[in-house]
């Protein structure tokens, strides 16, 4: 009898009965895979009898238990985890191929402050002698570290089985391989089957399980979106190998807060924890330039200081060419429109470009206010002086809208030398040193004039 299959995106995880060469879902092309959905005369399984360990049991008798975290040594690593590591738990890395997945998991090993037990490294891309030539580079000598060279999962969970580690490490999920499913590695079927085995044994053991994922073109993790689903923390690496500094941002973590962000400086000896990533990213500012507004944006629990460049030049084309590098291209277009509607501020005929500094990512809705002003002293070419920070979200009508933390935003800025802070006027009273001016607006036409822009008459 012929095995049951189903046609699967390896992107996605969209199935489908026969093989298409787009995916409906995602949009990849040439990305559908065979895979066996069930062996030939097998029917729903019997129901087993209930274990009494595993019966229902009323919420007033589960017993409160309080995670102790163990540090990684990196203070960067341990904020985007939660403050530390959780025994027990499961987490994705996500990044580009080079962006120092591997490195800071390496040097993790080196710091991570484990009260005796071992640390499993398993690589199924590298030999054991390019391991251990990172790791002389790393300065990595740590007498608990193994390391395991295997792509075979029952080898794997073997090793782990016999070694008992604290800590594994699998580089990378897309390289293991179960014997008993039909696909090859690093297919939908194959990827999460082989998480779900690994995330099953760090439960049991209490080992914390690090995963390293590769990501596709768009930037997600290859393979079913479910994996994300399947673990406890999912971290993504961010901003470009050509850049000396790397990003690292909670996705998901259900033991502590979402959006926190790590900043790593590449340097010889790995991946460097940047204590004060405003100052990095606002190094290097154009001084008495138009087009340049500083914004001050929640990244988890942290303030962060970001400078927003804009540039509009008169367009050779029928419609005016939007790119947005660091910030959403539909909200650039959406503010557009308000300034044109709301300010008179007429791009119609013009071209806009917009770069957060530094290759950052904002997603803060308290950005929309130093975008606007940024665009529009792009057009009008006047400049915003250098000691003032715009914080505030724009609504459709051309308000500005107050935003959360202001007062945490404002002493950040206050601590780097910025002297000036445009705000909503429907901000609380924020309780900031004297020697600091807030100039409270109403809307964004307001907002402009406050930031220097006198129309001529």
């Amino acid at each position: 009898m012929k095995q049951k299959t189903m046609f699967v995106c390896a992107e996605c995880g969209y199935a489908s009965g026969k093989w298409m060469g787009k995916c409906p879902e995602c949009s990849s092309w040439n990305s559908f895979v065979e895979e066996v959905v069930s062996a030939p005369g097998s029917g729903p399984a019997p129901a087993k009898p209930l274990p009494a360990a595993r019966a229902p049991v009323p919420l007033r008798e589960i017993e409160q238990v309080r995670y102790r975290r163990v540090l990684t040594g990196i203070p960067e690593l341990d904020r985007v985890l939660g403050g530390g590591v959780v025994p027990g738990s499961a987490v994705l890395v996500g990044g580009d191929p080079g962006i120092g997945k591997s490195t800071l998991l390496l040097q993790m090993c080196s710091t991570l402050q484990l009260d005796g037990g071992a640390i499993l490294y398993v690589t199924g891309e590298e030999s054991k002698e390019q391991v251990g030539m990172r790791a002389a580079r790393l300065n990595v000598r740590n007498p608990d570290l193994f390391i395991l060279a295997e792509t075979d999962l029952d080898i794997v969970l073997a090793a782990a089985a016999q070694l008992k580690p604290k800590t594994m490490i699998i580089d990378s999920i897309q390289t293991m391989n179960a014997a008993d499913i039909q696909s090859g590695a690093g297919s939908v079927s194959q990827v999460r089957e082989c998480a779900a085995r690994l995330i099953r044994f760090a439960k049991q053991e209490n080992t914390s399980l690090f995963l390293v994922g590769h990501v596709n073109k768009e930037g997600s993790i290859a393979g079913p979106k479910v994996l994300e689903h399947m673990v406890d923390a999912v971290l993504y690496f961010e901003g470009e190998k050509r850049l000396l500094y790397r990003v690292v941002r909670t996705v998901k973590n259900r033991f502590g807060p979402t959006s926190e962000l790590g900043v790593f400086e590449m340097a010889q000896s790995g991946l460097v924890g940047v204590d004060n990533p405003s100052v990095l990213f606002l190094s290097g500012r154009p001084d008495e330039v138009s087009g340049v507004c500083v914004c001050c944006v929640m990244e988890g629990s942290r303030p962060l200081l970001a400078e927003i460049q804009a540039l509009t030049t008169p367009t050779p084309f029928p419609a005016p060419r939007r790119m947005a590098s660091g910030i959403d291209y539909n909200k650039l277009c959406l503010l557009i429109a308000v300034l044109e509607k709301r300010a008179g501020i007429i791009l119609t005929n013009y071209d806009a470009y917009l770069n957060v500094a530094g290759g950052i990512k904002l997603d803060d809705p308290a950005a929309d206010l130093a975008v606007a002003l940024a665009v529009s002293s792009g057009l009008k070419d006047f400049v915003i002086a250098d000691d003032v920070v715009a914080i505030g979200e724009i609504g459709l009508a051309g308000e500005v809208r107050p935003v959360s933390d202001v007062e945490r935003r404002i002493k950040e800025g206050a601590r780097l030398g910025f002297r000036r802070f445009i705000i909503s006027d429907k901000n609380k009273a924020v309780d900031v040193s004297s020697e600091v001016q807030i100039l409270r607006v109403r809307d964004v036409r307001a907002a402009i004039r406050a930031a220097g822009y006198a129309p001529q008459k």
